[in-house]
C-alpha cells in the first residue's frame, strides 16, 4: 500500500539498520519511496535541494534519524530542519541506540517527535520499526501544506 506520494527519509550511518528498517517497510506493504543516507552531511544536503521544491507541498511523510553518526549528528539534522517552516511539520523520529538522558533531552528539546532505542534483536528491530509504521503513517493525520 502506498500511503500518498511522500517519502521516507531514513539517515543513519549503520547500513544494516538502514536495511532492516526497509526491510520493515517492505513487510508492511509500505511502498512509498525510501530515500537513505548513511552520511549527515549528504542527508543535509538533500534537505537544502528540498527546499526549493517544496514552497507548496510537503513531499516527505516521515524522518528517522539516528543520533551518533560523524560528521553531523541526528541531533544537528534536527535542529536544521524544524527551524525552517519548510520541514518544522513533518514527524521527525529518532531511532538510536542511545540511552543518554542528555540526548533524549536534547531530542524533545529540539522537536523531535518521537525518541525510539534500537533494540538488539532483530525481531524487537522489526517490532519497533511496525509501531512507527503503525502510527506515523497510518494513524497519524498529516498537515496536505507547509505551515505557513
Amino acid at each position: 500500500m502506498k500511503v500518498n506520494n511522500k517519502k521516507i527519509i531514513i539517515v543513519d550511518d549503520k547500513e544494516l539498520d538502514i536495511e532492516l528498517a526497509v526491510e520493515a517497510f517492505k513487510e508492511l506493504n509500505i511502498n512509498n519511496q525510501i530515500i537513505t543516507f548513511t552520511d549527515g552531511t549528504e542527508a543535509l544536503k538533500y534537505f537544502e535541494n528540498m527546499k526549493k521544491y517544496l514552497a507548496t507541498e510537503n513531499e516527505i511523510i516521515l524522518v528517522i534519524l539516528d543520533i551518533k553518526m560523524p560528521k553531523i549528528s541526528g541531533l544537528e539534522i534536527l535542529e536544521e530542519l524544524k527551524k525552517n517552516e519548510i520541514f518544522k511539520a513533518i514527524p521527525i523520529i529518532m531511532l538510536t541506540s542511545s540511552k543518554e538522558e542528555n540526548d533524549l533531552i536534547q531530542a524533545y528539546k529540539s522537536g523531535a517527535n518521537a525518541y525510539v532505542t534500537k533494540p538488539i534483536d532483530y525481531s524487537e528491530f522489526i517490532e519497533k520499526i511496525t509501531s512507527i509504521a503503525n502510527f506515523w503513517i497510518y494513524t497519524n493525520e498529516f498537515i496536505p501544506r507547509t505551515m505557513k
